[in-house]
């Protein structure tokens, strides 16, 4: 919803399909909006603004922190003091609110500055300009550091099928200390949707990232497109479609709070709500695992 011609674009975008995709999550009874203020440079969080205007009943409202833009649009970390502080502003500014339900560092980087920016995260909840703070991109060893100094409320890492990393270290670490987790990426930008095709990869914008990744590339491309007819087929048994079958998985592990689902249109909002009460038997979750584990070049067998 950020809209194109900046470095992790999507491709142009409409805002006023993005504001309906947002009116339609709702009305649907999703509770929660996630955006940064690096998504289109500031943009996604006024195209979130006016989504919620004049709303009787507005949602939970998350941002994040931590990159930076010069007046080329050029991205740079920065987890100093004064750079949160204006980012704050900024960020309720252009969200038009008094207080931000969650804030989020997005990266932690540049790692020496951790503890600073983290302290400065503390002192803004405390001062009231945020209502609670958490993380994203963090690792076990990172989430200590800044544990130490004031309580994590959540931790936002990439979780999928696709890129299972964070059930290692990172999903064992916040069990133990009570910290939410909301996964982003949970069908890997959209690659097990069930949408994706190699003639759409290929005709995609120059400046959608995405074309540009390992995941929609060969070699890597050909399985994925064969773990998506897998999961077409599971999400056949009960009327759901890949998409929703890909974040099921995710939400499968108890240590997960919820999953962040991107929408460019109300229509898509069709091929994802499902997963919200949908949840996977243990012989399918079983099935999905046996895929993953063959290598790449025998998994179209």
């Amino acid at each position: 919803m950020g809209g194109g011609g900046w470095k992790f674009a999507w491709g142009p975008q409409d805002d006023s399909a993005s504001i309906a995709a947002i009116r339609a999550a709702l009305d649907a009874g999703i509770n929660w909006i996630d955006t940064a203020a690096v998504y289109g440079l500031g943009h996604s969080e006024e195209v979130v603004a006016k989504a919620v205007a004049g709303l009787s009943s507005k949602p939970y409202i998350f941002t994040k922190c931590e990159r930076v833009w010069n007046e080329n649009g050029e991205i740079s970390p920065s987890l100093k003091a004064a750079s949160i502080r204006a980012e704050v502003e900024a960020s309720l500014r252009r969200l038009k609110l008094d207080v931000i339900d969650l804030y989020q560092i997005h990266w932690p980087e540049p790692d020496a500055d951790i503890e600073e920016g983290w302290s400065t995260m503390a002192a803004l909840q405390r001062e009231g300009k945020v209502r609670w703070i958490g993380v994203s991109n963090f690792n076990a060893a990172q989430l200590e550091r800044v544990r130490l100094i004031a309580p994590v409320t959540s931790l936002q890492p990439p979780y999928s099928m696709l890129s299972p990393e964070i059930e290692n270290a990172t999903l064992p670490y916040v069990a133990a200390h009570n910290i939410g987790v909301i996964v982003y990426s949970p069908m890997k930008s959209g690659m097990l949707s069930g949408a994706m095709t190699r003639e759409r990869i290929a005709s995609m914008p120059p400046d959608d990232f995405r074309q540009r990744t390992p995941q929609f590339q060969e070699p890597l491309l050909t399985r994925n497109l064969d773990l998506v007819e897998r999961l077409r087929a599971i999400g056949r048994r009960h009327g759901r479609t890949p998409g929703e079958v890909a974040i099921a998985w995710t939400l499968r592990r108890p240590e997960v709070t919820a999953a962040i689902v991107g929408l460019r249109s109300p229509a898509q909002l069709a091929g994802v709500i499902g997963a919200a009460d949908f949840r996977l038997e243990p012989a399918e979750i079983g099935e999905i695992g046996d895929f993953l584990a063959q290598p790449a070049a025998a998994a179209r067998g």
